[in-house]
């Protein structure tokens, strides 16, 4: 006697014979919903992070930032460069995605028990290869978030961008990116994947557990990689400052002088607030549309492969 079932797949890996594209779209759909939500805060992040502002641009907290800009520039203000983030979020992301559940496969990540390291190498891993693609997309979202930017639009300031500095200006930011990167992900998601683990021993799909562990998770890994993203807006945002030593620094370990010498420890603290405001809220955004794009994906999947057990 046959006896037809539908055979349980566990979400958290996507099934055997689900297509890379699954994990592609629900990355790709929570790289646009991480940025976008959470943009105004991230562009408070970059004007306070901004070494020498003009009189204007200076901001005692995050309410008077926005006070100051809403009032003197427009809400709008806080929105320029959007654009540039999701064009580039959605393939990036896609691809951070599909890297990191290849790699944490790959690593024995999806093994029962916690695996820290095998989360964070996969972290690592998802990194290097999303930030060669995000990277021209965030010195454009930079660029236009900067008080007084002149630029009309995302194709406007790429382009008088390569026209004044060249390719160079679009990847001079990349070794710091990937320092400050590769230690996020990794503190991000050893901590996700065990508090996830910790909050969900069932591993059932339960969205206010991957809320609850994505925004712990995101606090912790911005607060210290802070002095990391400091260094990354000095060099990102270099071609619009009219002091020559900071148009003219040319890497990581020139960024750390130049910010010590100008503002001394307290200088690798700057927008350490906004930016924990960004990614608390911003990375519990992400990972709970991803793991739910990963358990509609699944159960589609499942509903649609039913199993003859005999």
């Amino acid at each position: 006697m046959t006896t037809q079932a539908v055979e349980e797949f566990e979400y958290e890996a996507l099934p055997d014979n689900a297509s890379l594209s699954a994990s592609l779209l629900a990355g790709a759909f929570a790289g646009i919903a991480e940025h976008a939500i959470m943009y105004p805060v991230d562009s408070i992040k970059t004007r306070m992070q901004i070494l020498h502002p003009t009189p204007q641009a200076m901001y005692s907290g995050v309410m008077n930032a926005v006070s100051k800009i809403s009032t003197t520039e427009g809400v709008r203000t806080l929105w320029r460069g959007v654009n540039s983030v999701i064009l580039g979020a959605g393939p990036a992301h896609a691809l951070y995605f599909g890297a990191y559940e290849y790699a944490k496969e790959a690593f024995g990540g999806n093994e029962a028990g916690h695996h820290p390291l095998a989360a964070g190498a996969a972290g690592a891993c998802a990194t290097i290869s999303s930030d060669a693609l995000m990277n021209p997309f965030d010195v454009i979202k930079q660029r236009m978030q900067v008080h007084g930017s002149v630029y009309k639009n995302v194709m406007d300031c790429a382009r008088k961008v390569y026209a004044a500095e060249g390719m160079r200006a679009f990847y001079i930011s990349y070794p710091t990116t990937l320092t400050m990167t590769i230690p996020f992900q990794s503190i991000q998601f050893a901590t996700y994947e065990y508090l996830r683990k910790v909050f969900n021993p069932s591993g059932d799909y339960d969205p206010i557990t991957h809320i609850t562990a994505g925004g712990i998770a995101g606090a912790f890994a911005a607060a210290a990689t802070t002095p990391l993203d400091v260094a990354k807006t000095l060099l990102q945002t270099r071609g619009e400052s009219t002091d020559l030593r900071i148009r003219n620094c040319n890497g990581l370990a020139e960024a750390f002088k130049l910010i010590y010498q100008r503002q001394g420890m307290a200088g690798f603290a700057k927008g350490v607030q906004p930016r924990i405001l960004s990614h608390m809220p911003s990375t519990a955004i992400c990972w709970a549309v991803y793991e739910y794009g990963k358990w509609v994906l699944s159960r589609n999947n499942s509903d649609q492969h039913p199993i003859n057990l005999h």
